[in-house]
């Protein structure tokens, strides 16, 4: 665990998030069973136990200006924990997933959030050298050479097992975009191998909180099958059975240090980056906040063709970064994919594309406790 609590991108502490739910919050119902909402069918969620390998941890923030815009990038055969503990259809696991690594971080699906600033060049090593498969990255949004494209078909350059390859990509189009692997791109992607990059542009104005959340859907059968599983997948028959909001469904998604609640004070100004890793578009609802979306695939949208809204569609690829007010009655909110079947986990509801936002306000409170028990938080 690291000292990050909530979505990447929020700047509370640990301390912080103890001292917001006081003695008859968390701590007054910490070891309470959760009640169960059904099992999940194995044949629908995994839940194999993924053997010795070592779990993906949550996305972090990678400053890259603070470390001269380099960074190595490495991927590390991982499970994802989507939800391990026994609350609304769990336990889910994805029990083999190629996780992101940035330099000495955890490995992370998504991978981390790679953050610069208009105008630097930034040099992204990807090392094979411990792989036993070929990796590419490809950026989304920005210009670049055709080199450096990240596209073994049309570049000519795939990064072998064994190889390291240095792309050398321009923040040269400020906003949110994305990276991958385009190596096998169908199967790759849904293993795991992708993330945000973010580039601010000149003179960018901080908000209160700035937050970076992801969606997928997955068809574990592609996961339990690179775990040696006896069982049948085609990109052709995908049929997804998991979804995600930065890698885990609820109610680990409400887990303040290893999933991404939106946690908010009273008067804040919250600024949220969406993007949509899936093949399927996903749309988001947020109950009792409008927001208005400010931008999409990077580009910043007039303010004359901005309105207020509490549905944004994210396709697949897409990325939309929305801005609203923390002015409502302080309490704990959803948000969550309005496909309600995205909404579960197996046959359990509620479950999966589920998150929330939570004012500091209401975090001293037993419901929130009870969350908390529900999302395996302990203290």
């Amino acid at each position: 665990m690291t000292n990050q609590i909530g979505a990447p991108g929020t700047e509370l502490s640990r301390r912080d998030f103890v001292r917001a739910t006081g003695s008859a919050g968390v701590l007054g119902l910490a070891g309470c069973a959760a009640p169960r909402n059904g099992t999940a069918d194995g044949n629908v969620v995994a839940q194999a136990e993924g053997g010795d390998l070592p779990a993906a941890a949550a996305p972090q923030v990678v400053d890259l200006t603070e470390q001269n815009n380099q960074v190595t990038l490495r991927s590390v055969t991982s499970r994802l924990p989507v939800h391990p503990g026994d609350a609304m259809g769990g336990p889910v696991e994805l029990p083999r997933v190629w996780a992101w690594q940035a330099d000495d971080r955890a490995p992370s699906v998504p991978g981390p959030v790679l953050r610069t600033t208009e105008g630097e060049d930034v040099e992204v090593t990807l090392d094979n050298t411990d792989a036993n498969m070929p990796h590419t990255v490809h950026f989304h949004g920005v210009s670049k050479t055709w080199e450096n494209d990240g596209v073994p078909t049309t570049t000519g350059i795939t990064v072998a097992p064994g190889e390291s390859h240095t792309y050398e990509i321009p923040a040269n189009v400020p906003g949110t975009h994305l990276y991958h692997c385009h190596y096998q791109t169908h199967r790759h992607i849904d293993m795991g191998m992708y993330g945000f990059f973010r580039v601010d542009p000149e003179g960018y104005e901080p908000v209160d909180q700035e937050l970076f959340m992801t969606v997928k859907d997955w068809d574990s059968r592609l996961n339990r099958q690179f775990a040696g599983e006896d069982v049948s997948y085609s990109a052709r028959d995908r049929s997804p059975d998991t979804f995600t909001i930065n890698g885990r469904s609820a109610p680990r998604t409400l887990h303040p240090e290893d999933g991404s609640p939106i946690i908010v004070s009273q008067g804040d100004t919250v600024r949220v980056h969406f993007a949509n890793n899936g093949y399927m578009s996903h749309p988001l609802h947020t109950h009792n906040h409008r927001f208005k979306v400010v931008e999409k695939d990077g580009s910043p949208i007039p303010e004359v063709a901005q309105y207020d809204q509490d549905v944004v569609n994210i396709a697949p690829a897409e990325r939309k970064t929305i801005e609203f007010e923390a002015d409502a009655d302080p309490g704990i909110y959803l948000l969550h994919c309005h496909k309600v079947s995205h909404a579960m986990n197996g046959n359990s509801y509620p479950g999966g594309m589920v998150g929330g936002i939570v004012y500091e306000e209401a975090m001293d409170s037993d419901i929130f406790a009870q969350l908390m028990d529900y999302a395996g938080y302990e203290l």
